[in-house]
């Protein structure tokens, strides 16, 4: 198969590849998504199959109307109603009880539906002109770092998928922010959308465990990444939480030759003449957002023998950042 690698231009292409039953990577706000029609089954065993993803992994289905909610989801609760006021379109996923025209291969054979409606122009272009509900999980390998570009995408899954749009650099960084609307509101994965921003609206929100620990491959699980090792560069990752001068310092006090770190842009001169990839201030957690996918398949191109990655507290948008970093690491943490 040669995958087509279009521009914004070519939507109309890639609306026909969908149509047909095939498979495009598309640009989100988030990150670039793999995407094949909700509603044809083959297609989204294809999705399985081009990234190696586990068949219990459940997809996210993409709207770009907020009437095909009805349609999907068996019961939309007034207060999921309250959060897409306020953060649809966006980086925002929410999880209901499903209809039966979702078809299990989409949800896992589980009786709810992932639903978001993305804030992105040629990701709302693509969904109306195919005429569908799109499922799209991230267009990577499973398991390593998500996509934030076209050229991520065509490293990962040149050959193996139909066409790929080239939207340009995601905004956000990290995959949507994953709600729970089934019974009392929960988080599954921090996002753009901050634990904070929800609990303004919806102030009983609780928070899974998966989030901040390994859970069971045994369990499972209603949303994406909420299990496996997920956002990994081939190398064995370490996260070091805790201050940041004090968690640079202990990475350059244990970094052997060979080993690579990750850190903020204020300690790069730390580590002058040693592997370093700087993915942001520390002050700016939604640059470190934006940075941290491709600082990982920076440091994974480099072949180092282990990487060290300095890691934000969980206030804001750092929750979201920690708990890739900390999913990378497969919860291999060290406070300092």
């Amino acid at each position: 198969m040669k995958t087509l690698l279009l521009g914004a231009d070519g939507i109309d292409i890639a609306a026909d590849i969908i149509r047909r039953g095939g498979i495009v990577g598309m640009p989100t706000e988030t990150v670039y998504g793999l995407a094949a029609s909700a509603f044809d089954t083959e297609a989204v065993a294809h999705i399985f199959e081009a990234k190696g993803r586990p068949q219990d992994n459940p997809l996210i289905v993409h709207i770009a109307e907020i009437g095909t909610l009805e349609t999907l989801c068996a019961e939309v609760p007034e207060a999921a109603r309250r959060i897409a006021e306020r953060f649809w379109p966006g980086p925002l996923t929410m999880v209901f009880k499903k209809k039966p025209v979702v078809p299990d291969r989409v949800t896992a054979g589980m009786d709810t539906v992932a639903v978001r409606f993305t804030a992105h122009p040629v990701a709302q272009e693509l969904i109306r002109k195919s005429g569908v509900p799109i499922a799209a999980p991230s267009a990577n390998v499973s398991g390593y770092p998500s996509p934030t570009t076209a050229a991520h995408v065509m490293r990962d899954l040149d050959g193996k998928i139909d066409a790929c749009i080239d939207g340009g650099e995601c905004d956000c960084g990290v995959e949507s922010t994953v709600v729970s609307m089934v019974g009392r509101p929960r988080l599954l994965r921090p996002g753009s959308v901050t634990l904070e921003q929800l609990s303004e609206i919806v102030p009983d929100i609780t928070v899974d465990k998966a989030i901040r620990g390994e859970i069971a491959d045994t369990e499972r699980v209603s949303a994406p990444g909420m299990k496996y090792r997920h956002y990994a560069p081939s190398a064995p990752v370490v996260a070091v939480c805790g201050e940041a001068s004090a968690s640079a310092g202990y990475i350059a006090s244990v970094m052997k030759d060979g080993e690579l770190c990750i850190c903020y842009d204020e300690f790069a001169g730390l580590f002058a003449g040693r592997p370093c990839v700087a993915y942001g201030s520390a002050k700016d957690k939604k640059a470190l957002a934006h940075g941290v996918f491709s600082a990982l398949r920076e440091a994974d191109r480099l072949s180092p023998s282990k990487i060290y990655v300095q890691c934000p507290d969980d206030g804001g948008v750092g929750l979201a950042v920690a708990n890739r970093i900390k999913k990378a690491a497969g919860f291999n943490v060290v406070n300092v």
